[in-house]
């Protein structure tokens, strides 16, 4: 029997861990807006809350250690948004 090993590096992992907070905090996301009572769906926020924040943490040192860059938005745009959703 032939062994085959697998190393995943840290941007792997981080990349791993950021796709699969996406998609727990879309899921917690839909399940809080299906909440009847109020009682469940405060505990569905306090859940999402804390997805959320783990999403950020993996977010930041992704971007900290360049593997996620963010292009910034061209000021135009900015303002076409404020204009158009009536922002001022």
């Amino acid at each position: 029997m032939q062994s085959t090993s697998m190393t995943f590096s840290d941007k792997d992992i981080l990349q791993d861990a950021l796709a699969s907070q996406k998609f727990i905090t879309g899921n917690y996301s839909t399940f809080t807006n299906e909440c009847v009572t109020p009682e469940v769906r405060g505990v569905f926020m306090s859940i999402l809350k804390e997805e959320h924040d783990i999403q950020n943490e993996v977010f930041t040192e992704m971007q900290k250690r360049g593997w996620y860059q963010v292009e910034p938005a061209q000021q135009q745009k900015l303002q076409q948004a404020k204009t158009k959703f009536g922002v001022v």
